[in-house]
């Protein structure tokens, strides 16, 4: 099983950015932590970082025609208004769960409307790095049911 994560603008700065919402550990234990978590789950991961959308939407499509299994997106700051992103996640077919470090709905008003999430299967938000892991496991469930025809 193969799941590709996908992160948006500033989540390379992690650990250096708004330490009191998003906290102090930088984007390699980040990485670090969902690689140990893949290796638990014995799947493979793909991280893909990006600040640009143009290149978040290409890589979800080139998602399409490779063996991905599952996406697992924080669109960042791109979660509240990119309707070119949403269709893109809108136009693939498996499972896909978004995630975000903070509770966006504790937030600024702006930050509590998602335009991604409604094509998502699932939404995991303000529980810091450990949403990563969770949405992991979350997919490789959905993914298992679906082999085993359960859902």
């Amino acid at each position: 099983m193969k799941l590709l994560i996908i992160n948006g603008p500033n989540l390379n700065f992690l650990g250096i950015r708004e330490k009191g919402i998003y906290g102090d550990k930088d984007y390699s234990t980040l990485l670090n932590l969902i690689n140990k978590k893949a290796d638990d789950l014995n799947i493979q991961v793909e991280v893909f970082q990006s600040n640009g959308e143009g290149e978040i939407i290409d890589r979800l499509q080139k998602s399409y025609d490779e063996e991905v299994d599952g996406i697992i997106i924080n669109p960042a700051a791109f979660t509240h208004y990119s309707y070119a992103i949403r269709d893109a996640l809108a136009s693939l077919s498996l499972p896909k769960i978004e995630v975000h470090i903070s509770n966006i709905h504790q937030r600024e008003e702006f930050r509590h409307k998602s335009v991604t999430a409604a094509v998502c299967d699932g939404q995991i938000a303000g529980l810091g790095l450990d949403g990563y892991l969770l949405a992991m496991e979350a997919i490789v469930n959905i993914c298992d049911r679906k082999n085993e025809g359960t859902e």
